[in-house]
Formats: structure tokens, sequence, C-alpha cells
């Protein structure tokens, strides 16, 4: 046995390699890509041939990942929580198809939204989808359930979420690591009556899935992620996840003993539920994220409101946002500790650019031309460059999700808005830009996309990108824009006259044109430097 310092998100990384995974699937979002990165990182995944690298989606990961358990092995799929409604139709489906080898779908939620645009509550697509949610509380859990999770794939035959969020994923603590398992050998079955979704074969393997219902509940009641603790008096906690930490740690601090159900497998324990509500007369439901299943157990009996449920729904803890302590503290109606008010000196330093990025060049030329145009709105998507909507740029007018830039600009372009311009990033236009332009294409919308290419996925850490190399260029002209408006640029300070009068050429022009912004990242471009010889870009 051996014990390492890890973040949540290595640890589930080491979990699944001890648990024998063949692959991993996965495209960079934060808080999940230190999943990849460290199984790309470590010798394990090195020395029994894991594959790893990075895909063009969440959905091509996904589907991937499917492909690898149906030939008989072991895959993780990792992703952050807005990814997995890029990956949502696999997902869904391969609850239907069921698995063959492990598969583990991992899940990083960001509630608070610290690098994200909503706060998005993965165990709803679980529940959607009729498969098992774990929801570990710890590093050492992370790792545990991992390894877990793969076995109970294959006990039911489905794939299994696993949900952390950024405060597990993001924080570090000692895991005590075991032995690992080799890998499985390749068993594809020839079972088209699963894998083959036409109606019939999808309507029975759904009945299926129903079916499984209750057997997915007796491995709940049984799992040692979920415990009931007792205590005394007549409010119980019902605790979620993270969530439990918070409630123990209160109940520690205050010297408290409230009955405690901790929850980290679903669908729900309904004896264990049941044994917690016939001992109390109010129950704290303390869930990270939305009130997910406060809002399921407020009609979980039959007759709603039977008991006192209080959390999220009726303010007694905050509807938004990440639990905290203190908030479990105020909800039991205990007294809150003084803190020290931020002194006025102390300012909040917003992100920005960094110094000699490309991106503030092309700003500079962007903003200049746009502003030659009673209307001047620009359509950006995710990514380093969504920064050009703060000052001193403001340059940018939308960011919604992946890939919405180039659709967004086509709808707007479509409703007689001139001029219509989209900037996308290099590995976003891979990962969901293409078809928007194609849509474009298609419809000879006039607009102009300004792919700002800096060879790499550089919003989380640098990874590789598919557009890597001179594909861009190759991949416009396959989709069809004419070979004279994909132009090319050099977002530098010395450029700028020419940047201007190219990007006044291709705004006027009443067609489909991309302009491809070429500048290296400053900061890959500064590790290569600092280590020649080192794998940059996993």
């Amino acid at each position: 046995m051996k014990k390492l310092l890890l973040l949540g998100a290595e640890a589930i990384a080491l979990g699944a390699l001890d648990a024998g995974i063949s692959g991993v699937y996965a495209y960079p979002g934060t808080p999940s890509t230190e999943i990849t990165e460290y199984i790309q990182k470590h010798r394990a995944g090195r020395n029994q041939a894991v594959r790893s690298a990075w895909s063009a989606n969440e959905k091509t990961a996904c589907e991937a990942a499917l492909g690898m358990s149906y030939a008989g092995k072991r895959s993780l799929v990792c992703m952050k929580h807005v990814g997995l409604n890029v990956a949502a139709d696999a997902f869904i489906n391969s609850a239907i198809t069921g698995v063959n080898g492990g598969m583990v779908v991992a899940v990083a939620d960001d509630p608070s939204m610290h690098s994200s645009q909503n706060e998005q509550d993965s165990r709803v697509y679980g529940k959607f989808a009729m498969v098992p949610v774990l929801e570990p509380a710890s590093q050492q859990e992370l790792y545990d359930a991992a390894r877990y999770a793969f076995d109970l794939s294959e006990s039911v035959g489905l794939p299994v979420l696993l949900r952390l969020t950024t405060r597990l994923a993001h924080s570090r603590a000692g895991v005590e690591s075991t032995t690992g398992r080799t890998q499985n050998q390749l068993n594809a079955p020839y079972a088209p009556e699963r894998f083959v979704l036409m109606p019939h074969n999808a309507r029975r393997q759904y009945n299926h899935l129903l079916g499984l219902q209750d057997q997915l509940e007796e491995h709940s009641e049984s799992s040692w992620l979920n415990r009931l603790i007792p205590g005394n008096g007549t409010t119980g906690i019902l605790a979620f996840g993270i969530a439990f930490n918070y409630v123990m740690e209160v109940q520690q601090a205050f010297g408290l003993s409230h009955p405690v159900l901790k929850i980290g497998h679903y669908p729900l324990p309904r004896k264990q539920i049941d044994a917690l509500f016939s001992m109390c007369d109010t129950i704290l439901v303390a869930e990270e994220g939305y009130p997910v299943y406060e809002e399921l157990l407020r009609g979980y009996f039959g007759i709603p409101y039977r008991k006192n449920i209080r959390g999220r729904l009726d303010g007694t803890l905050p509807r938004a946002g990440e639990l905290n302590a203190d908030h479990i503290s105020h909800a039991l109606g205990l007294a809150q500790k003084e803190v020290m008010p931020i002194p006025d000196i102390v300012v909040n330093r917003p992100p920005e650019l960094c110094k000699g990025c490309g991106h503030r060049d092309l700003y500079e030329a962007l903003n200049i031309v746009m502003n030659e145009h009673e209307q001047h709105h620009v359509f950006s998507d995710i990514g380093c460059y969504t920064l050009g909507a703060l000052e001193p740029y403001h340059a940018i007018h939308t960011c919604v999700d992946m890939g919405a830039s180039i659709t967004m600009a086509k709808g707007a372009a479509d409703a007689g808005l001139r001029p219509a311009v989209a900037v996308i990033g290099d590995s976003t236009f891979t990962h969901s830009g293409m078809t928007g332009l194609l849509d474009a294409i298609n419809d000879r919308s006039p607009l102009t996309v300004i792919i700002a290419d800096n060879d790499t996925t550089a919003m989380t850490g640098g990874q590789n990108s598919s557009a890597n190399g001179s594909r861009l260029l190759a991949i416009c002209r396959g989709l069809g824009v004419e070979e004279a408006h994909i132009r090319t640029m050099i977002p530098l300070k010395s450029h700028l006259a020419e940047n201007i009068a190219l990007l006044r050429e291709e705004i006027d022009w009443e067609g489909v044109s991309v302009v491809v912004a070429q500048r290296e990242c400053i900061e890959t471009a500064a590790r290569k430097k600092r280590h020649p010889a080192a794998n940059v870009s996993p």
C-alpha cells in the first residue's frame, strides 16, 4: 500500500489506472482536466499502453469510450459538467445499449461557476439515464470509488457516472493506493440486438434498463458510500457528497450529534432514508448543486411535507453557489463566528489576457475595423479570447457555449445584421465550430469567422488541439469556404496596418469568409524554451 498527496481529480485518475483501464477519453475543461493529464504523465499509463490522447470533443470521447467497452476493455471518459451536454446523446443511449467492459463517466461540476457558464448538476443526467451515480466525499473515497465503479459497471452492465465538484477536484489530501489489476482481455461480442438501437431493439433494451432499477437500489442500500450515523435530537441531516464534510465539521466544532445519513451512491437507498425519517421530525437536506433530491424527498413518502424538510428550496441554505460549513451552521441556528471585514485597500483583480498575448493585437485591429460600422457586434466563443469582453478591449459581446459564436453570428446575419463577425479559438473550432461554419456555407450567410489560432488549448493549460498544424486551412477549404476568402494574419503590433486592411476587406464582403489569426500561445512557447526536450502538450 502506498500513500500519495493527490488532487481529487488525480485520485480518480490513479483509481482508474489501478482498476485496469485501457483508455481514457476526454476534452479538457476545468475542473476535470487534471484527470486525463495525470494518466498521460503517469508511468503506469505509459507502461501499460493506456490510450490517453485528447478527443475533439466530449461526444466523440464518450462514443470512443463506449467502443472500447464494446471490445471488452475498461474505459474512462472525463469532462466538466457542461461537457456532459455535448456528450448527452451518447451517454443517455449507452444506458440503453449497456456496456461490456466497465465504462465510467467522470464529470466535474462547478458550483459557484468559478470557470463556467452555469452551475448545472450532473446528477440530473444520471437520474435521467437511470444509471448508477457515485458521489464521493473525499480524495480517498474518489480513489476507492473509481476502482469500485468499474466493477459495478461490469456487474450491472451499465455505464457509471462518477461525480465530483470543483472544491474536491482541486484540493489535495493523502490517498492510499493498492495494487493495480491487469487490463481486460479483448472480448467483443456480436450483439446487434443490444447495440443496434432500431426501435424494436431499443424498446427491449429500455425495458431491460427499467428492470435493473431494483437491483441498482439494492447496490445502493449496501454501498460503503452510504451510511447512517446515529445521533440525538429531532433534526436529522441528509448529507450528499462533499456536503457531508461540511456537516461533520460543524458537528465537531459545536459538539453536536444530529443523526446524519451520508449519501454517495445513487439511486437513493430507500430503506436508509426511511430509517432517518422515522427517527427525526425535521430533515435538513445538504446537497452540493441543485436541490435535486430535496425536491424529490418533499414528495418521497406520497404525502408532501409530512416531515419538515429544509434546504435550498425554502431558503434555509442558499439556492445558488457552493455550500460551506458556515451555511450549515446557520441552517442549524448556530451562532456565526465573527470575521474581519475585507480592507478597502484590497481590490478585485479580474483576469486579463497575458502580456504579449496575440489576442490583444487581434482585438486592437478588430476594434478599429468594427468601430467603422454603426452596428459593431462581435459574437465570441469560450477560451482565453473571451477575456476580450473586459477592459480595455470590450471587443466581444456574446459567449454562450462551445461553438455558438459562428451559429449566433449566422443567425444574426440571417436576420439582417451587418457586419456579422464571430471569434472562435482553434480548439473550440474543431470541438464544435465546424458544423456551424458548414451551415453558413450551405445558406451562403454573409459572415466573417475569425479563428484565433494559438496552436494549443490554452485556457485549460496548453493541451494538444485537434487543429494543431496546418489543419485549419484545409478544414475550411474542405467545408467549402472559397479559397480567396480563407486568409491568414499574424497578430503583432508590427502587422497592425496590414491586419486592419485584411479584416476590413473580409468583413465588408457579402459572403462567408474565414480569417485565421496565427500566433503561438506565449505560455506554451515559453515552456518549450525552458524545457526544449519536454512534451509541452501531453
